[in-house]
């Protein structure tokens, strides 16, 4: 088992990044519920995100979306980051809410809406350089809603077609990490439906090319353990966008819904020595219910408690359980770990990074909500289509 000073110190380097459009208003698909306070502007989005790092010490980085995030001047964007304490992490393109986009955008059978979605794309990739990003996080809503709509053989090579050219652009120093999703909005066939779908077209693009967990697109009963597990064998785990489905991209707060599963997505990273590797953890949610900047922080909380217990299973014992096939010892070692309260040892890591070991206590005492709610008066709330 890992000492305790070792523990920490892993804690210490963790870092997930957080999703501008989880500080603006969201809702479901019958109404955009609004709260007061929320940003107006992306730069009071990345002024909410500091918020997250500066009490929490581990999210220094905030992810964009464009068209939402756009802005006359990217380099002013991002050194506004900077002065904050954070920096523009991955670049997340849009086209899934334009109207040519209705019958699909890279996989559209009119190859003039192809065009404007490579286009956007190649925006976005010079977006990335001049905010210093090294990740371009690509999810697509295209699909079918009925058999003979379209051929899904020709949609897979328009795919192909898309994303070579786009892979083509990445400078050296930047990744393409391809989503999927299983359904919606797409309900008969959806082009980029799971991991092995992600995974075939990264083969066929290159080592730049890596596939994107959302730990909510996926059905219940799914092993995403497993699938991590695989990814990580095959060098092609480029990173996840964390939250927690009950049923199919719920987008709650992650590890509400399956803390253990959770827990076992981070044992496979640790088990690979891939925890502080090249893996881009990030948040991926929408706030509809809940503040929106504590829950972030409730976020990156429960994904550290989960960190931190995969840090604590006793791979020894384990390995000596698994090679002698003691199928209980085995469970019973991570069953330890699972059980084991680690929110002591967390408080001590914070305060060790000379922050309060509650983070949310402490900014909820800090009067930034009351502040900012004051201040944000006027203007239009941004939130998922702004």
């Amino acid at each position: 088992m890992a000492s305790s000073s070792a523990v920490k110190a892993a804690l210490k380097q963790q870092r997930i990044e957080t999703p501008s459009w989880a500080y603006g208003n969201s809702g479901t698909r019958f109404k955009v519920f609004a709260q007061p306070g929320v940003p107006r502007t992306p730069y009071e989005k990345l002024a909410d995100a500091a918020q997250v790092h500066q009490f929490t010490g581990v999210a220094p980085s905030v992810a964009i979306h464009i068209p939402w995030d756009a802005v006359p001047d990217y380099t002013d964007l991002a050194a506004y980051a900077t002065g904050l304490g954070v920096r523009i992490g991955a670049i997340n393109p849009n086209t899934f809410q334009d109207e040519d986009y209705k019958l699909g955008s890279v996989c559209h059978p009119d190859a003039a809406v192809r065009r404007k979605a490579v286009e956007h794309f190649l925006e976005c990739i010079e977006i990335g350089t001049q905010t210093g990003s090294e990740v371009l996080s690509i999810w697509l809503a295209d699909g079918t809603n009925y058999a003979g709509q379209d051929s899904m053989r020709a949609r897979q090579e328009r795919l192909h077609e898309t994303l070579t050219e786009t892979y083509a652009a990445l400078p050296a120093g930047m990744r393409m990490l391809l989503e999927y999703k299983f359904f919606e909005p797409a309900f008969y066939h959806t082009d980029v439906c799971d991991w092995g779908v992600s995974y075939s077209h990264c083969l066929r693009l290159g080592e730049q090319a890596q596939v994107l967990i959302d730990t909510g697109h996926h059905a219940p009963g799914t092993n995403i353990e497993f699938i991590v597990a695989l990814l990580l064998g095959q060098g092609r785990l480029g990173g996840f966008h964390f939250n927690s489905r009950n049923f199919a991209d719920d987008d709650l707060i992650v590890g509400t819904a399956d803390p253990f599963e959770l827990f076992l997505i981070m044992n496979e990273i640790v088990d690979a020595d891939e925890l502080h590797g090249d893996i881009a953890f990030m948040l991926d949610q929408c706030h509809n219910l809940e503040p929106k900047i504590v829950g972030e922080m409730r976020s990156i909380m429960n994904v550290q408690e989960a960190t931190a217990k995969a840090l604590l299973v006793d791979r020894a014992a384990l390995k000596v359980a698994q090679q002698s096939g003691e199928v209980l010892e085995a469970h019973g070692v991570l069953m330890d770990a699972f059980n084991t309260d680690v929110r002591p040892l967390l408080g001590e890591v914070r305060e060790e990074l000379g922050l309060d070991p509650d983070p949310i206590a402490a900014f909820k005492g800090s009067g930034y909500l009351e502040k900012v709610t004051e201040e944000r008066v006027g203007g239009s709330a941004m939130g998922w289509d702004a």
